[in-house]
């Protein structure tokens, strides 16, 4: 009977050691997983600096530009490739070529 009882304090000492073995190493990747997450958050607080940086950029230019419209000067807003251009169509258009037909 003694040798089952020093077969199961052996096994159950095992066992207690392995899972103790699995709970530190849960504990590391939890505060590693908690490191990453506070490096995540601290970036997106420094995007929020920059991004208010260059709305205010933004809003300065813009309020240049509208400056620049009520002088007279007429320019497409947005820029080529970045889908905030506008083509306008000329004033001559097709309707020239229509007239010229309707002469003929």
């Amino acid at each position: 009977m003694e040798e089952d009882n020093s077969f199961f304090e052996k096994e159950r000492d095992r066992l207690t050691a392995e899972i103790t073995s699995g709970f530190e190493e849960l504990l590391s990747s939890s505060n590693n997983l908690n490191r990453k997450l506070e490096e995540v958050l601290g970036m997106t607080r420094e995007y929020e600096t920059i991004a208010a940086l260059w709305q205010s950029f933004h809003e300065l230019m813009r309020g240049h530009h509208d400056e620049d419209d009520v002088s007279g000067e007429v320019e497409p807003h947005g820029l080529p490739g970045t889908g905030g251009h506008v083509l306008a169509a000329s004033k001559s258009g097709s309707g020239g070529a229509e007239q010229r037909q309707q002469d003929s």
